[in-house]
């Protein structure tokens, strides 16, 4: 996988509280198992018509609006544990996810499948809902090591919270399996102190 350190973006705003899985991806697409074409069918129902024809009032349909961050509001991802949602945002392109409130399971299923939840506070989330709208092309920068997240519209920052074994897993590109082959020697020397 990709390392994680900082990530600099335009952001797409979803001003939008209480977003659930079923929205982020309708269940009639979980019967794939492959990863393969969920961010095709990323929020299926808001994007497009019943003819399947684009909505255009829907931000993902606003070419003013793209980058590799979702601005979200408070309460994304909660309703069922699919996983598809997280394969669908990172089937996208977006890289990392910005809320005052995840879903405990969604914020899970994100960090496994490589996208970053970064939870704000409701003043700086509105900080950046109100920047979008000044200025389609501000950024936010997102330093992982620091675990800060800056809106450069404004010069505001804040800190973040990660879990430390997920933060390591994102700086080095690691997936569960690659981290427990990155500490073999270190497994390898405890099971020899037993032989």
């Amino acid at each position: 996988m990709e390392k994680f350190v900082t990530l600099t973006s335009t952001i797409v705003p979803l001003p939008i509280e209480n977003v659930d899985t079923d929205q982020i991806i309708p269940a009639r697409f979980l019967k794939a198992t492959s990863k393969e074409g969920f961010g095709d069918n990323l929020f299926r129902d808001w994007r497009y018509d019943k003819n399947d024809q684009p909505v255009q009032s829907f931000v993902l349909n606003n070419p003013v609006y793209k980058g590799e961050i979702l601005v979200a509001g408070k309460n994304f991802g909660s309703g069922s544990s699919r996983e598809h949602a997280a394969w669908a945002i990172a089937g996208y392109g977006f890289k990392v996810v910005v809320s005052s409130f995840f879903a405990d399971i969604f914020k899970n299923n994100a960090m496994n499948n490589f996208v970053l939840p970064v939870v704000v506070t409701d003043e700086f989330l509105s900080g950046i809902f109100a920047g979008v709208n000044a200025d389609p092309q501000m950024t936010l920068t997102i330093d992982l090591e620091n675990q800060q997240i800056t809106n450069n519209a404004t010069g505001k920052s804040e800190h973040f919270a990660i879990n430390s074994y997920k933060k390591e897993c994102f700086l080095n590109g690691f997936d569960d399996i690659d981290y427990l082959l990155s500490k073999k020697d270190t497994i390898e020397e405890y099971e020899s102190l037993f032989l």
